[in-house]
């Protein structure tokens, strides 16, 4: 049968963001924050990712989450989260996470942050549609064509000066021909300690998770059904159990319900997004254990059947828990686990998509590296990046691999997200707005979480609406060092952190003018070696040398020049208000290439 040629609806935008994850939505915002008209475009109907489709709202963050770190924006989501909550601080009460909430808390709020924009009309939201073809000229990336997956869909073609890959696993690269790199690359290409032995190992992707929403209603417990195809076999080899090994090379005890025998809280609290004592009627948790991860195939190479089997390994993992799990009174079985399709947003309580822990990545001859994060001797913060597009901080977490069952952690210091790494080497107005910038596969590993993913999105969306503004490809923005602190500048005027600066927050009338300079290497002595820089303290005459030297870089001087210094005072100043006197004389020399952002939450 020849089935019609569909209708092509056509759409331009400045900028066009692919997805529907934190990344696609920080972008978005991100990007019609600076006045760009943009079109959000995702497959699911649900936007969130992690947080909703992928059911992962138990937020994975750093220990500095409360008071500093992330931006003004992912802020905001978190407190809208909570505001669904009365405010309670952290309403399913589970331990991974300082903020465990259900799927449709984090949906509401991420809609929140975008309807100004929505209603404004610089944002319109496309949801059901994927990316099937993309159309180039040259070097540019034209446009992209979407539609839904069955046969004679209508077909959107969406046209944009410049483009955000913030799918889950990457799907723009491979239709515009970048250049791109799944898997390990191996331990011989960058000397990482965690990359697999040998050369480069494509099919190696780490694994993905189908997880599945919980409650416990042990009056509403029924006889289990028969066990799904292949029980007996995923038992023994994932192996289901409620032991763990954990990151101190010892193997982790829970109990279900109760204390387990090494201390560890319950596995039943571990991702719990419902707190029923808190909240009225039952607990629900979130199932997402080393008992479900699913490392059979890769995610990337056949993602729809790496779902059916990922979501089968779950519901084998649920029958042995309502069935033969060790019960904390010595019985087995908590026949009264059931389903919560209500809370998933799914119809059968599994998630919609699988959590994927890997994406496709840009392939440049610069990646972020494993030593790029890794803590440095006498120094609180990874090697500093000039060109921070924000911030990030988790250890890098790899689960286990496409025929590599081992999983491997190593710590890191708190790290940025380099706007380089987002920038395509072809066609050169294609970003990275998820966990496919350039990094290799150890470093994407502390990238992948959900502030990480937002920081790089939220990068991305800006960097892109700069591209537009200033009629430049991404990646001479991102070269050309004034243009870079033009960019730098809106991004820290808009309460996006550039260096770790923790007493220095957004609110602060000193803030842009401190991102601006720790970025480009101002910190030094103690304040290089702690992540709090005391702005009030006096600057003694070598840091006043660094700032100087740092404000010389943000106005494009050779490296090593310096703003002339002002005059002698009678006493050394505080290093917070000569950075600020030395950002307003950076402002005064870039000028002549236009407005210079200034500090919107001064």
């Amino acid at each position: 049968m020849i089935h019609p040629s569909p209708a092509v609806r056509s759409l331009t935008a400045d900028v066009a963001v692919i997805g529907s994850g934190l990344g696609a939505v920080a972008a978005a915002l991100s990007a019609a924050r600076a006045g760009r008209k943009v079109v959000l475009a995702a497959h699911p109907h649900r936007l969130g990712g992690q947080a909703t489709t992928q059911l992962v709202p138990a937020l994975d963050e750093h220990p500095h989450v409360e008071t500093g770190g992330v931006s003004a924006s992912y802020r905001a989501f978190r407190d809208l989260v909570r505001d669904r909550y009365d405010g309670l601080a952290n309403p399913g009460g589970g331990w991974v996470s300082r903020l465990c909430f259900e799927p449709a808390a984090a949906e509401h709020a991420l809609r929140a942050l975008l309807a100004p924009h929505v209603a404004s009309g610089r944002l319109e939201i496309l949801t059901g549609l994927a990316p099937r073809s993309v159309r180039r000229e040259g070097a540019r990336l034209t446009s992209v064509r979407l539609s839904a997956a069955y046969d004679g869909a209508p077909v959107t073609e969406l046209f944009a000066e410049v483009f955000c890959d913030a799918t889950e696993a990457g799907d723009l690269l491979p239709l515009a021909g970048t250049p791109w790199v799944a898997g390990s690359e191996g331990r011989e290409a960058h000397g990482e300690s965690l990359a697999l032995p040998g050369g480069p190992h494509p099919g190696a992707v780490q694994s993905c998770t189908v997880g599945f929403v919980v409650e416990h209603t042990p009056a509403a417990a029924s006889d289990p059904e028969p066990a799904p195809h292949g029980y007996e076999q995923w038992r023994e080899r994932q192996p289901f159990t409620l032991e763990i090994a954990g990151w101190d090379d010892r193997t982790h005890r829970y109990r279900m319900f109760e204390t387990g025998p090494d201390g560890h809280l319950p596995f039943w609290t571990y991702r719990r997004l419902r707190d029923g004592a808190a909240l009225g009627g039952p607990d629900a948790a979130l199932i997402n254990w080393a008992g479900n991860d699913y490392a059979d195939l890769s995610s990337i190479d056949h993602p729809e059947q790496a779902y059916a089997e990922a979501k089968r390994l779950s519901a084998a993992f649920l029958h042995w828990l309502r069935t033969e799990c060790r019960r904390d009174d010595g019985g087995h079985g908590y026949p009264g686990l059931t389903l919560a399709p209500g809370i998933a947003g799914t119809p059968d309580g599994y998630a919609e998509e699988a959590y994927l822990r890997e994406s496709r990545r840009l392939r440049t001859p610069l990646p972020v590296r494993q030593q790029d994060l890794e803590p440095v001797s006498g120094q609180a913060r990874a090697v500093n990046r000039p060109d921070s597009g924000g911030l990030a901080m988790y250890h890098m977490d790899l689960h286990s691999r496409v025929g590599h069952p081992a999983s491997a952690y190593a710590p890191t210091a708190p790290f940025q997200v380099p706007l380089a790494s987002l920038v395509a080497t072809e066609p050169d107005n294609l970003l990275a707005a998820a966990k496919n910038l350039a990094a290799t596969q150890v470093a994407a590993s502390a990238y992948r979480v959900h502030h990480g993913e937002w920081a790089v999105g939220e990068a991305a969306g800006a960097l892109a609406a700069q591209s537009c503004l200033r009629s430049l490809a991404p990646g001479r923005l991102v070269r050309d060092r004034r243009e870079l602190t033009l960019l730098q500048t809106r991004l820290a005027a808009d309460g996006v952190p550039l260096a770790w600066t923790l007493d220095v927050p957004p609110g602060d009338p000193r803030f842009v003018a401190v991102q601006l300079l720790a970025a480009a290497g101002a910190l030094t002595g103690h304040r290089a070696a702690e992540l709090n820089v005391r702005p009030q303290d006096p600057a003694d005459e070598a840091e006043q040398k660094a700032l100087w030297i740092a404000a010389a870089r943000l106005s494009g001087e050779p490296d090593g020049a310096a703003i002339p210094a002002p005059p002698p005072a009678d006493r050394a100043p505080a290093w917070g208000d000569l950075a600020v006197s030395l950002v307003e004389l950076v402002r005064e020399r870039l000028s002549p290439l236009g407005p210079v952002t200034h500090a919107r939450h001064a």
